[in-house]
């Protein structure tokens, strides 16, 4: 049973005391009994939370003994009622249910592992616990049996006398908890928070951890939507199922609305209002019982609220929808959109889109299996985590945003409320302590998840509704000095397209003319400048026509400065330059006008335009040089998926020969002179 120490059992041991218990013994016991892992580890936390051997074997002794005892299997039902019987009564583990029976003017308990529908249960303890009229929860039951009430007609010989929700109770979880983060790094809690929920943090990517953490984000932040679309088998459902008492997965099929919502019959509050979290399950097969269902819920997605009747009622649970892409990411891409699997009257609904703050991309998170992806070390408690996290919805973290990190011009109004319930959701998660200092990094790291899992619900709308064509080049600024960094969804491009998304100052996408053997070829040029003199070309050995380019372009820039960079002199600049050669033409030939396109923008400190391809080679005197294969060039920026292609106007009679498919492609625009160039590739 024992299992090998690493340096974050080490490290998480003595600062949560108490709280820990060895996932891979979880693991073991939830797959005997009939319980989810919440209700495993709720025992295993009392009796095994523990990192000396000798105790946990004792513990266990325990464990196993009350889930033997206590929880009841398929077939059993008879044995634990004639235990009642006898023994007058009983102890088990069974998801609570009360509903108020009208004719006796009382609450009668549902306990379905024991098919027993008519319990008797004190009005008190139903008011206690009002989850119980909803779905239910897991509690530890003490059941009595009264046989004189037994010979009555109609009797009811059950009753339920006592019991304890599985869940912690403790007042003081989370200073314990924000305490503790204090001791480990940003990227060792990460890990710990994996291994807290039962995964192995070194059998996962970066990306995959992304996905992971997303997904926690509805149990730390109100009324926070999330969608995650992936592969089967990747356990997409499995945190909002086993981890936590505070939230419900609904599988498939019809969601009522008087189940989610309210019960216009007797006003009893539905689901969203009694749990933290909402889960669909298999969301491609969910429809609603009525029509405005869908209206109901987007408009709950929206504001948090519905009405009944006259009065509106708040709610903070979230809704979290997870279900199946089907094809690969690329195909669903080329043919419909990412959203494309949601249930009919979701899916092209770019309302119902604009309210889910964030989209996980589930293609990023691996198959699980079982020996490599679920850890044996310790993590916290579920109950304890999830009680933790419950209490981490009181309060918002935004403020971590504020005159650090500017949002960009592309964000609308409910990108930003997005945008910010994302970044205070991981900020929760990572910073529990309010007080913890945030590294810039950090930070960015949050704002560029946030803003990545936005993006993926915009790009979705812009392919539902191209004619309401969006800006969806989301950036931000990082302090006062920052450059604008854009952020882009990682599966919009190929390595070999073109992105839409401006690029940072200094780097140039362009075509050079080539040699006779190769043809035109793309490259990217990249320019960084500071203090200094003179241009560093960092491609060694350097390519003699590159060299060449090269020099033309910095001469250039040298005798136009003043109509190129008004007062800034290029002189007192170092410039270091570096050319990735895309296709076979490896030579950098005539790539004068990129690059002194590049050195004016990294001098200026301007973007360049997105998606735009800059053809042209200069010569010493500044004059543009004849294009020899102006159609071949046109086609390569299409085959590159190029949005723009910037040409000398010289070009322009060649171009009668591209044929008609391709002119609309592509928008072809001329430029007369090396500074016309410079103005119409920067940014504005």
């Amino acid at each position: 049973m024992s299992m090998a120490f690493d340096d974050l059992d080490r490290l998480a041991a003595p600062v949560f005391d108490g709280y820990m218990v060895r996932k891979d013994l979880v693991r073991k016991y939830s797959r005997q009994y009939p319980v989810p892992t919440y209700v495993v580890e709720f025992l295993l936390g009392r009796y095994c939370a523990s990192v000396i051997e000798s105790e946990i074997a004792e513990g266990l002794q325990i464990v196993e003994k009350q889930l033997k005892d206590r929880t009841v299997r398929t077939g059993e039902e008879e044995l634990f009622k004639a235990r009642a019987r006898e023994t007058g009564s009983i102890k088990i583990i069974d998801i609570v249910r009360a509903r108020l029976d009208a004719k006796n003017d009382c609450y009668v308990a549902e306990l379905p592992s024991l098919t027993l529908r008519d319990v008797r249960i004190e009005d008190q303890l139903v008011r206690d616990n009002e989850r119980m009229l909803t779905d239910g929860f897991y509690a530890e039951v003490t059941l009595t049996y009264d046989g004189i009430i037994a010979q009555e007609k109609g009797g009811r010989p059950f009753k339920i006398d006592a019991l304890r929700p599985i869940q912690m109770s403790k007042s003081d979880v989370l200073d314990v908890y924000a305490k503790a983060r204090g001791s480990f790094s940003t990227a060792q809690w990460i890990d710990f928070l994996l291994r807290s929920i039962g995964l192995e943090p070194g059998a996962f990517s970066e990306r995959a951890k992304r996905v992971a953490l997303l997904r926690m984000i509805p149990f730390v932040e109100r009324n926070y939507n999330l969608v995650e679309l992936g592969p089967r088998g990747t356990g997409k459902s499995h945190l909002f199922q086993q981890i936590s008492p505070y939230a419900h997965l609904i599988s498939g099929g019809k969601a009522t609305v008087a189940k989610m919502f309210v019960n216009n019959a007797n006003g009893q509050r539905g689901l969203v209002c009694q749990y933290d979290v909402v889960c669909f399950d298999e969301v491609s097969g969910i429809s609603f019982d009525q029509k405005d269902g869908v209206n109901i819920m987007k408009g709950y997605m929206a504001s948090g609220q519905f009405s009944r009747g006259k009065e509106n009622i708040r709610a903070e649970g979230g809704i979290v929808m997870v279900g199946n892409l089907d094809v690969d990411v690329e195909q669903q891409q080329r043919t419909g959109h990412l959203l494309s699997p949601l249930p009919p009257e979701m899916r092209d609904d770019t309302a119902f889109m604009d309210r889910i703050h964030a989209y996980a991309p589930g293609w990023d998170y691996p198959k699980l299996n079982p020996n490599e992806h679920l850890t044996d070390h310790f993590g916290l408690v579920s109950d304890f985590l999830s009680e933790c996290w419950s209490r981490l919805r009181n309060g918002n973290r935004v403020s971590v945003m504020q005159g650090r990190v500017h949002l960009g011009g592309a964000l609308s109004g409910r990108d930003i409320e997005a945008v910010n319930k994302t970044v205070s959701g991981l900020t929760k998660l990572l910073f529990p302590d309010p007080g913890m200092p945030i590294s810039d990094e950090d930070l960015e790291w949050v704002v560029r998840v946030a803003l990545e899992s936005r993006r993926r619900v915009k790009e979705q709308q812009r392919r539902v509704f191209k004619s309401e064509f969006r800006n969806t080049h989301f950036s931000y600024i990082l302090g006062a000095e920052g450059v604008e960094q854009f952020v882009s969804t990682p599966e919009l491009h190929s390595d070999e397209a073109i992105e839409s998304d401006p690029l940072p100052p200094g780097q140039v996408w362009g075509v050079s003319l080539g040699s006779g053997e190769t043809g035109p070829g793309l490259y990217r040029i990249e320019v960084t400048c500071g203090p200094g003199g003179g241009v560093k070309i960092l491609n060694q050995p350097t390519p003699p026509a590159f060299r060449e380019s090269v020099r033309v372009g910095e001469q250039n820039l040298y005798t136009r400065s003043k109509e190129l960079v008004g007062d800034r002199n290029p002189r007192e600049e170092e410039f270091s330059i570096q050319m990735r050669p895309m296709d076979a033409d490896k030579t950098g030939v005539g790539l004068g006008v990129p690059i002194l396109i590049a050195l004016c923008g990294g001098l200026l400190g301007r973007n360049t335009r997105g998606g735009t391809i800059v053809a042209g080679a200069l010569n010493l005197g500044g004059s543009i040089e004849m294009i020899p294969n102006a159609v071949r060039i046109a086609e390569l920026a299409i085959d590159k998926q190029a949005q723009t292609l910037l040409m000398p106007v010289s070009a322009r009679r060649q171009l009668n020969d591209l044929p008609d498919d391709l002119w609309t492609k592509i928008s072809i625009e001329f430029y007369k002179d090396g500074a016309d160039a410079v103005f119409k590739a920067l940014d504005e």
